[in-house]
């Protein structure tokens, strides 16, 4: 994957890239949002533990298809409050490595049910 940082504007916030572009012959996968909800259907109080999850959730539905986070080329991610930010991003950081994917990361008013705070959703793309 080729990642895009022109210099002609800001430098990304934090560990993302501005742009990703998928040569062709690869295959893309979209994971739908994914909340914090374990298998058993417990939901973690904290956003840290909620995030987690996310990734964990979305991580399963890549390795369906046979790829991984390592495959990620854009994460758009929701969080209830900005106080969710550090949390998520913590989460986020230790997870992906340079070259980082293309990132998007919203606040929202909230979700289906007022316990999730966090929502995330990825797209991958693996060799054909």
């Amino acid at each position: 994957m080729k990642r895009l940082h022109p210099t002609d504007i800001h430098p990304p916030f934090s560990a993302y890239s501005h742009g990703v572009v998928v040569p062709e012959g690869h295959r893309i996968v979209f994971c739908s949002g994914q909340l914090g909800i374990a298998p058993d259907g417990t939901i973690p109080s904290d956003c840290a533990d909620q995030t987690r999850l996310c990734f964990s959730n979305a991580e399963a539905i890549l390795r369906e298809d046979g790829l991984s986070l390592a495959d990620v080329v854009r994460i758009n991610a929701y969080v209830t409050d900005r106080s969710h930010l550090p949390d998520y991003m913590s989460v986020r950081n230790t997870l992906f490595a340079a070259p980082y994917p293309a990132s998007t990361l919203m606040i929202v008013s909230g979700f289906a049910r007022a316990e999730f705070v966090v929502e995330i959703e990825l797209v991958a793309a693996g060799k054909a």
